[in-house]
């Protein structure tokens, strides 16, 4: 009868082998997030280029950077100058996509330690701090305040260039703030409340 159990369990066991193994299936996914952060380095060195031209006094890269962030004022009916507004709003964009693929780093760096494989950084020098103690729970917190810096962004943006948006989109912009600031706080509650039920649950 024992005999006929390990025969079982040997049959069963490449199974859960295959299942555990099928983490790797996550890497071509981090990897597409790395060419991803690729993309979004290009796009930050070529607006940062732009707005060194225009600062040059360069008129087609002051139309580049009109159009790429949406600014529509009033230049006395002459050809476009850079001006404080404009320069704001190009300064923000290019925060937001260092928040952005700050944002990246740390679903792929995050994501492929909790749920793929371990990256063994702890003699690391350059080991960034909260990857000591990731797992899948302080990744949902940290993802969730990264996001909300995003959204302070891109509203930051809308209300410094609010002549161009309608009252109706600077209050759904707002209100989905809110609403990203809200379920941020819900999974830190939920986080804390789960936390004295770790160790006792673990003793069990």
């Amino acid at each position: 009868m024992a005999q006929a159990t390990d025969t079982t369990d040997a049959r069963l066991r490449p199974l859960p082998n295959l299942i555990f193994a099928s983490r790797w299936l996550q890497l071509p996914l981090y990897l597409g997030l790395i060419a991803a952060q690729t993309v979004y380095v290009f796009h930050f060195w070529v607006e940062l280029v732009h707005l060194i031209e225009a600062a040059f006094g360069r008129p087609d890269a002051v139309d580049v950077l009109i159009k790429s962030i949406g600014y529509k004022g009033d230049f006395g009916g002459g050809a476009p100058k850079l001006n404080e507004t404009i320069i704001m709003l190009v300064v923000l964009a290019l925060i937001d996509v260092v928040m952005i693929s700050n944002l990246l780093i740390m679903v792929i760096i995050g994501g492929y330690e909790t749920f793929v494989s371990r990256m063994r950084l702890e003699h690391h020098p350059d080991q960034p701090e909260w990857l000591s103690h990731v797992n899948a729970s302080v990744l949902k917190v940290k993802l969730a305040t990264a996001i909300i810096g995003i959204s302070s962004i891109h509203l930051l943006k809308t209300f410094i260039n609010a002549d161009n948006y309608t009252e109706k989109v600077l209050l759904w912009q707002t209100t989905i703030h809110i609403a990203f600031l809200l379920s941020a706080l819900s999974i830190a509650l939920c986080d804390r409340l789960m936390l004295p039920a770790g160790p006792a649950a673990a003793k069990h």
